[in-house]
């Protein structure tokens, strides 16, 4: 099971892997894998069969990349960090350790 600190159209930062460096923003996560699907990154060639929707032919698909490969993407300091909870008028929000803005 994986960290909770990662969520839908938030921006990320690749650490390690063939991607690493690249940024974008998070489409889709699965926690019970600890995947996540970002624009732009960990593009592969698909050959996909012609439907009623679809041409067919290859694509250029984005696959899942795991979670422990990618952290949020600071904006302010154009890095990476980390992220707390802090509580304020009774909820709960994201912090970025490195600037102090919220998520």
């Amino acid at each position: 099971m994986a960290i909770a600190r990662i969520k839908k159209n938030d921006t990320v930062i690749v650490t390690s892997g063939t991607s690493a460096g690249k940024t974008g923003t998070v489409t889709s996560v699965d926690p019970k894998k600890g995947t996540a699907i970002v624009a732009g990154v960990n593009v592969r060639k698909k050959a996909m069969r012609r439907t009623e929707n679809t041409p067919g032919g290859i694509i250029d698909k984005e696959m899942p990349i795991r979670l422990c490969k990618l952290m949020p993407y600071d904006s302010d300091k154009k890095c990476a960090t980390r992220v707390k909870t802090e509580v304020k008028d009774g909820k709960k929000l994201r912090v970025s350790v490195k600037s102090g803005k919220t998520l």
